[in-house]
């Protein structure tokens, strides 16, 4: 059926299917939080007939819809925690006022704070967190990416039981690897984590010389955040909205801030801790036409350090890179990427500006152009890869396959996403059919980790291993599903190489928590099983790990 064809029949069957069904949820614009909201769209992509007035057949919530907001403190930005071992930081999980892209909105925060507090600590040491919970929804926090206790790893029902409101947990966080992780709630990600509730906790080296030589450290939180001229968007309250490619924002945010900026001189080298914690957006950073230097990911320094274009980080990643600035002038820090255009099967260039970089006209004092002009290898880190060369050329341990089972959509959007014209891309950079994302709920759509040889799907899964196994995991993202799209799989509580991708052997490894699969690609992981307990193994998508894409493990 062409593009046209399926235009017309859709406009007939949704003028019967889909206006009854925004009918039924009239009701929810009576609600007092606001009720439903048109999601913004671009003009550009068309809207499918029938789908006018359509909203989601789950209720909509916003953060303190019988409050004040004068009554709501107002956030300030993120403060930096040193905590040396054993101290005790209280953390709070609060709701705060924000006044973001020309509205002023109630948030959540830790400590009243835009992101959270940024914890530093030393490798080895333990941080004591205790966590009051103080917003309308129970709540975790989950250290992403720390091989610490199981017990306080924050998963609701699996290590511990979801922090209730005016109730609180204390969390004992031993740190035993160097870099930058996060932390976030596991209950209802796509809701609170969206709302603010992120923060960094940077592991110190004890090692003066970790890394290479840097003037100063930036810290750099990616985000994107849906908003109309009311505010921002309600979610859904039963299951989450935007199940299917995950909910894209459509304002960028950069350590909480819509306008992020920085000065530097030239000459000087930054070294810039990034981190997405995007719902679902995974970004394709550039530094204009400075030279970047790749040096570190999620748990780990890279064997060796190189040059890159652009640094591409998925919702959970982290990135350290050195950057050195020309100048003098104005620069940015961008998000620079290829959109698409589903229905016309078209791309086009697009750029969002994530910070503005004042070059200025004095040169710096101490100069680290020789420095920054080698590319060290870390020997520490090949060491430790070498320990587990013998894995890299055997079969696998268990294959999985990504899909995704939809059911009870408006069929307009069925005819649609089977159309022959329909383009499916490897990476999704864009939201690039919002009104269809948007109407798809965590009822309606079903993402599905399967296992090859048994079949089994999801929670059903139950592997089990002896700790120091080492398990190769090769995963495969069927582009023949109803919507395929990449996934950002996270394994909790241990470590990872990614060592091939579609039968190429990758040649730089790092020790990581989070890597994107995008679609139709095949990707082999090396899983060091280092770490007892119960954990989870799931795509850090917030809107496909609460449409079911998840399974736990065992390690004895």
């Amino acid at each position: 059926m062409n593009f046209w064809k399926q235009v017309v029949y859709a406009a007939v069957v949704c003028a019967i299917v889909v206006r009854p069904l925004a009918s039924q949820h009239a009701m929810h614009n009576m609600e007092p939080n606001g009720g439903w909201r048109m999601v913004p769209m671009d003009m550009n992509m068309p809207m499918l007939p029938g789908l006018e007035g359509a909203v989601p057949i789950v209720s909509p919530f916003l953060p303190g819809s019988n409050v004040n907001i004068e009554s709501i403190p107002l956030a300030v930005p993120s403060k930096i925690v040193r905590i040396i071992q054993g101290d005790t930081l209280e953390l709070s999980v609060s709701m705060v006022r924000r006044n973001l892209n020309g509205r002023e909105v109630i948030t959540f925060g830790y400590n009243g704070q835009y992101p959270g507090p940024m914890i530093e600590v030393t490798k080895g040491s333990t941080a004591i967190v205790r966590v009051k919970n103080e917003i309308e929804m129970p709540t975790t926090v989950h250290w992403h990416g720390i091989r610490l206790e199981n017990q306080f790893d924050g998963v609701p029902g699996v290590t511990q039981e979801s922090i209730a409101t005016g109730e609180h947990f204390v969390y004992e966080v031993k740190v035993p690897d160097a870099g930058m992780y996060w932390y976030h709630p596991h209950v209802r990600e796509d809701v609170q984590q969206d709302l603010g509730l992120y923060g960094n906790l940077l592991v110190k080296s004890p090692d003066p010389e970790y890394y290479g030589a840097a003037h100063r450290e930036e810290v750099l939180i990616v985000d994107d955040l849906l908003m109309d001229s009311e505010g921002v968007l309600p979610w859904g309250s039963e299951a989450p909205t935007h199940a299917l490619m995950g909910r894209f924002g459509n304002v960028m945010l950069v350590n909480g801030e819509t306008e992020h900026s920085l000065n530097v001189d030239p000459g000087e080298v930054v070294r810039f801790y990034i981190t997405n914690v995007a719902n679902s957006r995974t970004f394709n950073i550039t530094f204009g036409t400075n030279r970047v230097k790749l040096v570190a990911s999620d748990v780990s320094k890279y064997q060796k350090e190189q040059w890159i274009s652009s640094v591409v980080i998925a919702p959970g990643e982290r990135y350290v890179v050195d950057v050195q600035f020309e100048g003098p002038g104005q620069t940015v820090i961008a998000n620079t990427i290829q959109a698409v255009n589903h229905f016309r099967g078209e791309f086009y260039p697009h750029v969002d500006t994530l910070s503005n970089i004042t070059v200025s006209h004095q040169g710096v004092e101490n100069n680290l152009d020789d420095e920054f002009g080698i590319l060290r290898e870390n020997s520490e880190v090949i060491s430790e890869i070498q320990e587990v060369e013998g894995y890299f050329h055997v079969a696998p341990d268990y294959e999985l396959e990504t899909t995704v089972q939809v059911r009870d959509l408006p069929t307009s959007i069925v005819i649609s996403m089977e159309s022959d014209t329909f383009y499916v891309a490897p990476m999704e950079w864009n939201d690039a059919m919002p009104m269809m994302n948007w109407l798809s709920s965590g009822e309606q759509v079903t993402w599905v980790l399967r296992e090859k040889t048994s079949g089994l799907e999801n929670d059903d899964i139950q592997w089990e291993f002896n700790r120091d196994d080492i398990v190769k995991i090769r995963i495969f993202n069927s582009p023949d599903s109803f919507h395929p799209m990449n996934h950002p799989i996270h394994i909790h509580g241990q470590r990872f190489l990614v060592l091939e991708r579609d039968g190429i052997r990758n040649q730089n490894l790092v020790w990581k928590d989070t890597a994107i699969l995008p679609v139709g690609s095949t990707m082999d992981l090396l899983v060091e099983m280092s770490n007892p307990g119960e954990w989870m193994f799931h795509c850090h998508i917030a809107e496909h790990l609460h449409a079911g894409m998840a399974f736990n493990f065992t390690v004895h």
